[in-house]
């Protein structure tokens, strides 16, 4: 009896045994994958961002509201920005003029207004020529009835920031001028 007992547990500790290292490897694998994504290189322009979202955290009143992003071509042909738009007045984006090439590094510039006080969340789109998993075609409607959508050759990507900007310290008291 004690020998069933003993095989039994031997066999239930083996199996976890087994069972816990085939989860780790698996944990593994989808790691290297994840940070091969960056790296892969694309036929035609790339863009691969450093970040998708910048949280401005928690922002005086009337703050300095310029941000970066950074994005690196990962593709083997010059990546062209053709327009940045924000999602709304307060959010002022600017693009790189020149084509940024294979390898290279960009930037794409955000200005938030901070003179809105409160949380706020807002998106800028990019429109380029980039190909990938990582950016949304852009399609016409086609001019048959019926037809499939037609590819424009360009794509965007929206990128977003985020934070709040607080009240002015009303234990603070206001600089007086004199006149």
């Amino acid at each position: 009896m004690k020998k069933i007992v003993l095989v039994a547990v031997l066999a239930v500790f083996s199996l976890t045994a087994a069972n816990a290292q085939t989860k780790a490897k698996v944990k593994k694998t989808k790691k290297s994958v994840a940070t091969n994504v960056g790296s892969t290189k694309v036929d035609g322009a790339g863009m691969v961002f450093e970040n998708e979202t910048i949280d401005y955290g928690n922002i005086p009143h009337n703050a300095d509201g310029q941000r970066e992003f950074v994005f690196t071509n990962t593709g083997n042909k010059p990546l062209i920005i053709e327009n940045t738009q924000g999602s709304c007045g307060c959010t002022v984006p600017s693009k790189p003029e020149k084509p940024i090439q294979p390898g290279e590094k960009g930037k794409i510039g955000v200005k938030y207004d901070t003179s809105r006080v409160g949380a706020f969340t807002k998106t800028v789109t990019v429109t380029s020529n980039a190909v990938g998993a990582n950016v949304t075609p852009v399609t016409t409607p086609s001019t048959t009835p019926g037809g499939a959508a037609v590819a424009t050759g360009k794509s965007t990507k929206i990128i977003t920031i985020k934070g709040t900007v607080l009240p002015d310290d009303p234990a603070t008291p206001a600089t007086e001028t004199k006149s």
